[in-house]
C-alpha cells in the first residue's frame, strides 16, 4: 500500500508544554511525529500517550544499542506503547538486530523496526576513526546486518540510499531542510531531492517547528512533493 503521509516532524523540544502547544497547530492527517531522547528521557510514555490522544502516530527515536536481551526487552516495552515506528542502532550487531525483530514477532506488532546506519553528522574521517573504514564501507556492513535480521528498513542520509538500496525496505531520512541550514548534520538536502534519491519518509524539524505558521509550512512542503 502506498503511504502518502511522508513527513515525520521531529518534536525536538525539552519541555512538554512547548511540544503540546506546537502540535495543536498542525494537522495529524498530514504528518507523523518523531519523539527522541530529549523528550522521552524527561517525560517517558506520557508524551506518547498525549500525542496518541491527539491523533498522531509516533516514531520513537531512541536508537536502542545494547546486548541482545536488553534490546529485546526494550523493544517489547516500546511496542507496548503502540508506536508506529522504533529504531535500533546497527552498531550493536546482527544478534541484537535479530532480537529486536523477535520482539516485534512475539508482540505480534505491525510497528516498523528500522536500523540506524552511520549518523548523518559523521564524515569519512569520523568513520575511519570510529569504524576503521570509510563511510561507504561501513554502510555496506550495516546494510548486511539489517538484511540478515530482516529489519523493515534503515535510517540514513538520503545520500547513502544508493549504497543501502534493496527491495522492500523503507528509508527514513533526517537532515531534511527547506532553508539549507546544516545545524548538526554533515550534509542537508531539500525534501524534493531526498524523495528523488529514494527516501520514503522525511524527518523534518526546525523548518516546520520554527515556522510562524507550521501547518502552512507543512502543507507547502507536501504540495511541493
Amino acid at each position: 500500500m502506498i503511504d502518502d503521509k511522508k513527513i515525520i516532524v521531529a518534536l525536538d523540544y525539552n519541555n512538554i508544554d512547548d511540544a503540546l502547544k506546537f502540535i495543536v497547530n498542525i494537522d495529524s492527517s498530514l504528518c507523523r511525529i518523531k519523539i527522541g531522547k530529549e523528550l522521552f528521557t524527561k517525560y517517558g510514555p506520557k508524551i506518547i500517550i498525549e500525542l496518541h490522544d491527539k491523533g498522531f502516530e509516533v516514531f520513537l527515536d531512541l536508537k536502542f544499542h545494547d546486548i541482545p536481551t536488553t534490546v529485546y526487552k526494550a523493544c517489547i516495552s516500546a511496542l507496548s506503547l503502540n508506536v508506529w515506528m522504533l529504531n535500533i542502532h546497527l552498531s550493536g550487531g546482527c544478534d541484537m538486530a535479530i532480537a529486536a525483530m523477535n520482539a516485534k514477532k512475539d508482540c505480534q506488532s505491525d510497528s516498523k523496526v528500522i536500523g540506524v546506519t552511520a549518523l548523518t553528522s559523521l564524515t569519512d574521517d569520523d568513520c575511519i576513526r570510529i569504524y576503521g573504514c570509510k563511510r561507504s564501507d561501513q554502510l555496506k556492513r550495516f546494510r548486511d546486518i539489517g538484511l540478515d535480521a530482516n529489519l523493515d528498513g534503515f535510517v540514513c542520509s538520503p545520500y547513502d540510499i544508493n549504497i543501502l538500496r534493496t527491495d522492500n525496505k523503507i528509508f527514513v531520512t533526517p537532515g531534511i531542510r527547506t532553508d539549507g541550514n546544516i545545524n548538526d548534520h554533515h550534509k542537508v538536502i531539500t525534501p524534493q531531492e531526498a524523495l528523488k534519491l529514494g527516501s520514503n519518509y522525511l524527518v523534518i524539524g526546525r523548518s516546520i517547528t520554527e515556522s510562524s505558521n507550521p501547518n502552512k509550512e507543512l502543507e507547502t512542503i507536501i504540495d511541493s512533493l
